[in-house]
């Protein structure tokens, strides 16, 4: 795993993997080239002299030598393009460290002041209702929330529970129902996270969130 930190500099760990592939696909190409010519120059030196390669067998086989090189070329561009915009994505991922994102989940943190969470609703809603849970999985609050645009939606909580005392510090979570009209409606539920780094896992660029989890660039749907 390699890690991108906060100084907004992509790490070396980063520019090593791209030339380390770099030099590994050069040396890849070469031995091909190398054996091509060693079976072509074999053969020709065991060939029956009275029955020689003509010059088309020659130039055939050359031929399949510069088509095998071209597709390794090819191949080779398409590796680093694909590494230097996979770097690009790091190094433009690290603007966001610092903000806070919505993204898919259900994780509420409270801290007596309550906490921040979010919806997304493709279709609106009329209606949305949210159940506040502890962690023996209870619901200690049910919010009611009126008309929600189409989209993603900020949605808080104000820490209290339904008989009105403010719950203890902590990590709750939530379940979501919308509703347009009088059917439900499709609605995801988003978590409020902060950016702490960002790493590339495996060629994907990857955003370590403060709740521990981490997720494409791709999965944010809001930032703060």
């Amino acid at each position: 795993m390699t890690t991108v930190n906060t100084n907004n500099q992509v790490s070396q760990d980063v520019l090593d993997m791209v030339n380390t592939r770099k030099n590994s696909e050069k040396n890849s190409v070469d031995e091909a080239q190398d054996r091509f010519m060693t079976l072509l120059v074999t053969q020709m030196q065991n060939q029956d002299p009275l029955n020689p390669m003509d010059n088309a067998q020659v130039t055939s086989q050359m031929a399949q030598l510069s088509t095998v090189t071209g597709i390794n070329k090819l191949n080779d561009t398409m590796s680093s393009i694909i590494n230097s915009v996979q770097v690009g994505q790091a190094y433009q991922a690290t603007s966001m460290i610092g903000h806070a994102v919505l993204v898919p989940g259900n994780a509420l943190s409270h801290n007596e002041e309550g906490g921040y969470f979010g919806v997304d609703v493709p279709n609106g809603a009329d209606s949305l209702t949210v159940n506040i849970k502890n962690g023996a999985g209870q619901t200690i609050r049910t919010l009611t929330f009126g008309q929600q645009e189409v989209g993603v939606n900020a949605l808080s909580w104000d820490g209290k529970m339904d008989d009105g005392t403010v719950a203890p510090s902590g990590n709750y979570t939530y379940e979501i129902s919308a509703k347009l009209g009088d059917s439900t409606t499709t609605s995801t539920a988003l978590s409020l996270a902060q950016v702490q780094s960002v790493s590339n896992k495996n060629g994907s660029i990857k955003l370590n969130l403060s709740n521990n989890t981490d997720i494409a660039v791709s999965d944010v749907m809001e930032i703060f």
